[in-house]
Order: C-alpha cells, then structure tokens, then sequence
C-alpha cells in the first residue's frame, strides 16, 4: 500500500484512506439508484433500468480505479447530476424528433457520449485540458471551493432531503419547512408527510452536531460516525415513531444482478444508425455542450476539493492533473459502452477529502464499494439521504471558509467569486457557475485597460461559454 499510495509522504494511513473512502462512498451512493431511475423514466425493475443500474456500478467502479493508481488521488466518480438529467432530455427528444423506440434513442445517445469520451482522452493525452485549467485565472481558482461550498449547503438542506405525502407530492426541508411561517403552518402544507419531514430535519442536525462536535475533539472518521448516528436515529423514528420497518426493502430484494438484462439493452450497444438520424448538426452540438459542462464541472470539483485539502502546489495548480482529468475520460468512455450518461468527478468527494482521504485508496475504496453494489445495492439503498445531508452541510461550512484566501480589494476577482457564489448553488452546475466567471473577469479587465492580463486562452473560453449560453442552451 504504501509502495502503491505514498501514504507517509501524504500524511496519512490505511485505516483513515479507508474510512474517508467508505464515507465518500455513503456521500454518494445515492446515485446507484437514482441514476437508473433518472434515465429510464422511473421504469424501476425493467430490463433498461437493471443495464443502466449495472453500468452505473461497473463504470463508477472502473473510473475511480484509474484515478487511484493513474493519478493516486482521492476524487470519487460517477454518473454526473445534472449530466444525466440532460441526456435523459436528449433520449426523450429523439424519440419525439425521430420516431425511434426509447430504447434504440437511449443507444444512440450513447454515441454522444462515447464520442464525448474518446474527445476527452486525446485531449488529456495531448495535455489541452491540462492547458484550459491553467487558463482559469487563480483569483476565480480561489472562489471555486466556497461556491462548491455553498453548492454542498444547498443540496444538504434543499434537494437531497425530499419528503413524499400519500399523493406523491414532494416536499423539502428549506422550501417547505423552514421556508413555512410557523410549524403549525408547515404541518398543514404537508399533511401526512409532516411527521417524517420532522424526522428528515432532527436526523440531519443531530447527525450534523455529532460530526461537529467529534471534529472538534479531533475523532478520526468524525464524519461516517457522525453519518451512522444519523442512520440510527432515522431508521428508530420509522420504527418507533413512523410505524414503518426501515429494512421492509431488504426481505424482497433481490441480491443476484441481472448481467442478462445489461447484455440486451445497454453493454456495447451504441446506436450509430439512431445517432444520424437525429441530424449532425445536433449532434455536434450535443456533444459540446457535453463537453463544456462536464470539462468544468470536473475541473471545478478538483481544483475546489484539492484546494480545501491543501493540496494545491504554490502556484495553486493541482498536481498531476493530466492523470485526473484522463481518469475522468475513461469513466465517460466506459459509461458509455455499458450504458449510462457521463461519468464525473464528484463533488461528495470532499466528504472524503474532510475525513482525511489525500491518496488514490481513498478512490479505490468507494470504487470496491461501487463495484459490490452489483451485489449488495439494497443495502446501500437504506441509508437516509438527511444522514448525508449532514456530512454534505458540514463540509459545505468547512469549504465556504476558503473566502479568507480571495482578495476583496480586488474587484476583477471579488466580482466573478460573487457571482459564482451564488450561480453555483441556484443552477446546479459548477461548470456554468465558472463560465460565468470567467466571462465576467475577462469583461473586468478589458474594459479597465487591463486586457493584457488576460491570456488567450482565457479569450477563447469566455467566448465559447458566450456561445454556450446564448446560442446552444
């Protein structure tokens, strides 16, 4: 292990690699169900839904192992939120534009991001991305990490912690129960789903005050602790309080993976004869906005994580970001030839990051993990999303601190942090929030004399987003 991670000259051990590896993956396990989910319609247990849950597993799984011997560092993947909500968009549109069946308009989306893959590979190959994260100027470098953080706040308290009412409505935790008046108020909105609601909320802050306070005593693994007395508290107050049997899920499941189903729908089935008849034209298109929003959505999550780790060289560049960036290429590549949209790297990985992970163990770990979903996904099913809602509020603060390091009597860098500040969190996208960015510090500086500041591969890549969201959106 040490041979392999370097573990002693970064400053950690098997035992913490391990725990932040396991409370990455607890971060982010959600995903396993909910991007099979996302993509087939909801079709839970059909022959689409099996292959794409068996892809998302197989091609998390693949991508994390390169980034933990390629690029020996501790960011996680996985089908990306947002990235698959868009390509489920895309296979509904083709089957309206092309009259093609759901199944043959998911194949041929596919070859969208097969392509977006292979793109991604020669250009981390050739070191362009490499090129286009030096690009990025370190005063908007700075303010990724806070806005990640505040992005990580706004799914911890927003959208990961949703309750469900007897007539399907949804209802979460800052919107519906904070955002209520009173309590008696937020009890009437809800109706049947308010006494869970009231679960979801002391779950999430009991297990968010025990990773506090278990940080502050410097308790190794504070975060997972503090993860696991949340699952505990939860699924008592289904028990106890609900009525319900947190583990009724469990009698039912089926453990043996459905590789047959993979084999039918989803393994190596890219639709090329689909793919044209969608027009190139769109295709070309589809596959850059592909490529913009994944490039930067990785870029930000590195350059954010590596930078609240300290992991950072003096020049504020991560290291070895060419193996990063070609980790993540490959996990596209692989989603794609088993069957699920773009695979990226993942913002929960701070949690990891938090809980000490500095090596590629940490990856592989929660890549072991991915990978024995094949078999035990279930079990990863019933953990509570308010129990990662705690791990995902507390490394949002600790993340939200890296303001100190932005100079606010700078106004080309206070500007774009602002405002990445706040697209980050609203648009879910860390890739536009730094489009943004970099538009406006570009804008800054040409217009205060100063554009020589500004280097042509910045030019090139405030445009582009100009383009991306005026005329591709």
């Amino acid at each position: 292990m040490e041979k392999l991670f370097k573990l002693k000259e970064n400053g950690t051990s098997v035992r913490t690699e391990i725990v932040a590896g396991i409370t990455t993956f607890m971060t982010m396990a959600y995903i396993i169900a909910l991007n099979p989910n996302l993509l087939t319609n909801w079709d839970v247990g059909s022959a689409l839904w099996n292959g794409v849950f068996l892809a998302t597993c197989i091609a998390s799984a693949i991508a994390m192992f390169a980034m933990a011997f390629l690029a020996n560092k501790p960011f996680c993947l996985a089908p990306g939120m947002g990235l698959n909500s868009f390509f489920a968009v895309v296979v509904a549109n083709t089957v309206s534009l092309t009259g093609l069946s759901y199944l043959e308009s998911f194949q041929a989306a596919l070859c969208i991001i097969f392509i977006e893959g292979i793109v991604f590979i020669v250009l981390s190959v050739l070191n362009i991305r490499d090129k286009i994260v030096d690009a990025i100027p370190l005063g908007v470098r700075m303010g990724i990490a806070p806005a990640i953080g505040l992005m990580l706040l706004n799914i911890g308290v927003g959208s990961n912690v949703g309750v469900y009412d007897d007539q399907g409505n949804c209802f979460y935790v800052m919107r519906d129960f904070f955002g209520s008046l009173t309590a008696g108020l937020a009890h009437d909105n809800m109706g049947s789903a308010y006494p869970q609601m009231v679960l979801t909320v002391i779950t999430m802050f009991v297990g968010l005050f025990v990773i506090v306070i278990l940080a502050h005593k410097n308790v190794k693994g504070s975060v997972i602790l503090g993860m696991l007395a949340a699952c505990v508290i939860y699924w008592a107050g289904e028990a106890f309080v609900l009525g319900v049997n947190p583990f009724a899920s469990l009698e039912t499941a089926s453990f043996v993976p459905a590789f047959g189903d993979m084999a039918s729908t989803t393994l190596f089935k890219l639709n090329f004869a689909g793919l044209a008849q969608i027009g190139w034209f769109t295709v070309i298109t589809l596959i850059i906005t592909f490529c913009m929003i994944d490039m930067f959505d990785t870029i930000g999550t590195v350059v954010g994580t590596a930078s609240r780790a300290g992991m950072l060289d003096k020049d504020g560049n991560v290291p070895k970001m060419k193996e990063v960036l070609f980790s993540d290429a490959v996990g596209t590549t692989v989603g794609s030839l088993t069957g699920t949209s773009t695979v990226t790297t993942f913002v929960e990985s701070a949690s990891g990051v938090e809980a000490g992970g500095r090596t590629g163990l940490t990856a592989l770990t929660c890549g072991i993990l991915f990978l024995a979903c094949v078999f035990i996904a279930p079990i990863a099913a019933i953990i509570p999303a308010a129990a990662t809602s705690s791990a995902l509020i507390y490394v949002g603060i600790l993340m939200v601190s890296g303001l100190k390091n932005v100079h606010f009597d700078n106004m080309s860098e206070v500007v774009p942090v602002a405002l990445m500040l706040i697209a980050m969190p609203i648009s879910g996208s860390i890739g536009h929030a730094i489009g943004l960015g970099l538009i406006s510090y570009t804008v800054i500086k040409v217009f205060t004399g100063k554009f020589k500041e500004v280097s042509i591969l910045t030019y090139v890549i405030s445009l582009l987003f100009l383009v991306k969201f005026f005329l591709v959106a």
